[in-house]
């Protein structure tokens, strides 16, 4: 059996509006004030994209400055199948099982002797 794959939502847009931080640059003196510099390009990552790494000093912030818990701001989900959601594209071929057919290996020999 295959353990499902997970993935997450990104809450933190709606808790900060929830708190009445409407611009990503309200973080920014939030974040200075518990030792953590981040420029405005970074903060508007942080708030409008979902990121994929992300340092525990900043979760900690952002925990405390929003009063919230982990569980308000990451919501885990299990991934949709990259089937459903995406169509992939195949090689040429691969329709009528030609991806299943290799060349065979070249086989190098010794020079001949004259």
């Amino acid at each position: 059996m295959m353990a499902a794959k997970l993935d997450y939502h990104w809450h933190l847009r709606k808790i900060m509006a929830d708190r009445g931080l409407f611009s990503t640059t309200d973080l920014i003196p939030l974040l200075d004030e518990r030792g953590i510099t981040l420029s405005s390009s970074q903060v508007y990552r942080l708030v409008v994209e979902r990121p994929e790494r992300l340092s525990l000093k900043i979760l900690m912030a952002l925990l405390d400055i929003l009063d919230c818990t982990m569980d308000n701001l990451i919501e885990p989900v299990a991934a949709a199948s990259a089937e459903s959601t995406t169509r992939t594209k195949k090689a040429v071929g691969a329709e009528a099982g030609v991806g299943d057919l290799r060349p065979k290996r070249a086989r190098i020999r010794g020079l001949e002797k004259s």
